[in-house]
This record gives structure tokens, C-alpha cells and sequence, in this order.
């Protein structure tokens, strides 16, 4: 790696992506990139006894999907990183009970997927592993009774509140050839300016969020022009409204290559609030929408951050504020087809009139 800055790294020899998978909610599926998604669960139970365990089994769906798209086996992969919303993190920790392979939990609130991708790229840079799974997931009913107020309570819904996305999202990188590639990573530091409410999220990370933007230009001497997309994790309308200031203060200005992955998840007329939130809300987006326009050649450079607030609701209670924190990382097309990556309905659409079929022949044509 080459350190850029005081906190950004460039990959000398970038990991690619083998392989992406999202698994969301009724809602989610019906909202404006609902097709991109690979499936949809029945209900908030997912055929469980409890939230805990629907997100749970979600959770190992969606590693089962990431290893079939891939064509590879659980012991092809050296490591796997992820964290979630739940306590002590048992959505991922028991997901993964089944792998004969190592595990690092990970916790950056909603910026744990992102920051998942950062790590899994180290280690595939340096050498150390030759393919990770980075993951992560959340789930809107059993979210919102350990970080809010349970939703059988009957709590007022301000329109600024968000919506915990029910999603897991995931991918596979490795240090060989595949559809898109990590170019740099920049860590974020945590940041408060004092918001106390714990229903406006968007609002405590979007200070963390212009932060690390603000940092990654400056790293990397470039301007927002440079990316054909901008996308942070969920800060939602207000927050991303509030980056978008906070940033024009300093002279920086977010063009119409700036949105959010809470404002693209659900539309307006699905009554949640100021959009979506919650570790899946990123890790789908991502891994469903993003990379494979990316492969495709619909977008040439993303720069992506994971929003992440570090709320605690014991603490809260007690009248702390929220830090924040964001984390980004750059990915760049490869112009390479591999079948992880895109739903099979929406491989057929990006590639305009490029066969699924033909994806292997392709690439064995150097294409």
C-alpha cells in the first residue's frame, strides 16, 4: 500500500470484487432500485421465531448466495470480516458458525460494511489472504427495539427519523482478476457536534460525513467533479442535506454526483421519514446497485463511505450525545464481466444486449 495524506491509502495491487449479493424486505423490494435486489424475504419472521433469528438466517443466506454466484466452496475463502446492529454482534457471529475459516468482527454502526471492504482490501494488498467475504446486515424490528423505542410502543414517527433498512449485504474480494477493483480506502475519524436525539441520525453523522469527504480530497488532491458518483451510507435526506452545507462552507461543492444510500433505497410515498438507515442500508446499495454499473461501464469511478452513528442507548438515556464516523473507499471499473456480480434480470439490462451466457467466453477472449 501508499499511504496518501494522513488518511488515505492507495492499493498497489487493488483487490477486485468476485462476487456481490443483497437480501432485503418487502419494503425495500418495492422501492426505486428494488429490481436490483437478489432476493426478498417473506416477512419481518422470515420463517423464524424471533427478529433476531429472521436476521440471522438472512444473514447465512446471503453467505450461502455469495459462494454460489462465485462458484466457490466455504473453504475457498481465508477470512471473513463483518459486523452488525445486534448486540454483541450475533447476526454475523452465528452466521458463520458453520465456516471453517477465521473471522473478524468488525463494529462501525452503519459504517461497518464499508469499513469491512477497507479492511478485507488491506489484507488482500498486503499479501495476507487471497479471498475475504466482507458482509453485514440489519433488520427494522429488532434494530429498532435495541437502539430506539420498540415499534409496538407506538412512538411517533418526525420526519426526520429514518427507517432501519431489513437488508444483508455482502461481496467477495480476492487478488485476482474481477469486475470492479478498490483503489483507496480513507479511514475517518470520530466526530460529535452535539446532537443528542437519537431519532436524527442523519443530522449527528452528517458533520462525520463531510469530514472524511473534506479529507479525501485533500488526500488525494482531487475535486467531486473526479467521480461520475458520490454516495454516502444513510444519512438520509436531512443529513445529506446538512453534508451538502457543511461542505459548500469550506467551498467544497457536491454536484448532481452526490446522493445517499437512505434517500435511494425507499421513495416518498413509503412513509419513512427522511429515507433509510441501519448496516444493511449501505451493504445492499452497494453491493446490488453500485457495482454492477461498475462492471458494466455505466459508472467509471465511485467513491462510497459507510456513515456510521456510534449511539448507544443506554447512554443516550443518560443525555450523551451521538459521535459519528465515516469511512470511504474508491472503487474503479475493470471493464472485466465476472457472474457475481448483478441479478441475472439486471446483468441482461446494464450490458445492453450482452448474453449472461456469454460472460465466461468473454473474458476468455480478454474481454
Amino acid at each position: 500500500m501508499k499511504k496518501l495524506g494522513k488518511q488515505t491509502m492507495e492499493f498497489v495491487n487493488p483487490p477486485q470484487f468476485m462476487s456481490a449479493a443483497s437480501i432485503v424486505g418487502n419494503k425495500e423490494s418495492k422501492g426505486p432500485i428494488g429490481d436490483y435486489f437478489d432476493e426478498v424475504i417473506s416477512d419481518g419472521y422470515n420463517k423464524q421465531k424471533t427478529w433476531d433469528q429472521a436476521q440471522i438466517k438472512m444473514t447465512s443466506d446471503l453467505l450461502d448466495s455469495l459462494l454460489d454466484k462465485a462458484k466457490l466452496s466455504k473453504d475457498d475463502i481465508d477470512c471473513l470480516i463483518a459486523g452488525d446492529l445486534l448486540n454483541q454482534m450475533v447476526a454475523s457471529n452465528f452466521a458463520v458458525r458453520d465456516f471453517p475459516t477465521p473471522f473478524l468482527g468488525v463494529y462501525g454502526a452503519c459504517s461497518t460494511m464499508i469499513e469491512a471492504v477497507a479492511i478485507g482490501g488491506v489484507m488482500i494488498d498486503g499479501g495476507g489472504v487471497n479471498q475475504i467475504i466482507a458482509f453485514t446486515s440489519s433488520h427494522y424490528q429488532a434494530t429498532e427495539r435495541q437502539y430506539r423505542t420498540p415499534n409496538e410502543y407506538g412512538d411517533k414517527y418526525p420526519p426526520f427519523k429514518q427507517r432501519t433498512v431489513t437488508g444483508a449485504g455482502g461481496v467477495i474480494m480476492s487478488n485476482t482478476q474481477g469486475g470492479v477493483q478498490l483503489r483507496e480506502a480513507t479511514l475517518g475519524k470520530v466526530v460529535d457536534l452535539g446532537v443528542a436525539d437519537p431519532r436524527d441520525m442523519g443530522s449527528a453523522m452528517a458533520p462525520a460525513a463531510a469530514d472524511t469527504l473534506l479529507q479525501h480530497f485533500e488526500d488525494t488532491g482531487r475535486d467531486p467533479s473526479y467521480y461520475d458518483l458520490i454516495l454516502t451510507g444513510d444519512l438520509g435526506e436531512l443529513g445529506k442535506k446538512l453534508t451538502k452545507e457543511l461542505l459548500e462552507e469550506t467551498g467544497c461543492h457536491l454536484g448532481d454526483n452526490y446522493d445517499d444510500c437512505g434517500v435511494l433505497i425507499y421513495n416518498s410515498k413509503q412513509k419513512v421519514g427522511a429515507g433509510g438507515s441501519g448496516c444493511g442500508c449501505s451493504a445492499v446499495v452497494l453491493a446490488s446497485y453500485v457495482l454492477p454499473q461498475l462492471m458494466y461501464g455505466h459508472l467509471k469511478r465511485v467513491l462510497i463511505l459507510g456513515t456510521g452513528a456510534l449511539l448507544n442507548p443506554t447512554l443516550s438515556l443518560q443525555g450523551e450525545t451521538i459521535p459519528s464516523i465515516a469511512h470511504a473507499v474508491t472503487l474503479e471499473s475493470t471493464g472485466h464481466l465476472v457472474e457475481g456480480i448483478g441479478r441475472k434480470k439486471i446483468q441482461n439490462k446494464l450490458a445492453d444486449k450482452i448474453e449472461v451466457a456469454k460472460i465466461e467466453a468473454l473474458n476468455g477472449n480478454g474481454g
